[in-house]
């Protein structure tokens, strides 16, 4: 079968994989307690708009974005609410539309 392209708001991507390589590089050149930039953050929008719990996830709207530590000393992206709350998410479940049970 061959690859379907995927966009992630302006930038599109040959296939799922490519997409989720695009986010966890993102991911990766921040440190823990970063503040994402605004550039990242748009990416970011459209990638969380594709999250099984994305309405949940975004809540009271997305004030920003933050790289904190997750799971198992992992780091993840967190979503900055307007309300003031966090919460994390898994940018892969943003591309391949699955969350891990918990």
């Amino acid at each position: 079968m061959p690859a379907k392209p995927f966009s992630l708001g302006e930038l599109h991507f040959a296939k799922k994989g490519d997409a989720a390589a695009y986010l966890n590089a993102m991911l990766q050149k921040y440190d823990v307690g970063d503040k994402v930039s605004a550039q990242d953050s748009k990416v970011l929008i459209a990638a969380l708009a594709r999250h099984p719990e994305g309405d949940e996830k975004i809540g009271s709207g997305v004030a920003g974005f933050s790289v904190r530590t997750a799971d198992y000393g992992t780091k993840c992206f967190w979503v900055n609410r307007h309300d003031g709350t966090t919460e994390k998410f898994a940018h892969r479940a943003c591309v391949y539309g699955k969350v891990r049970p918990a």
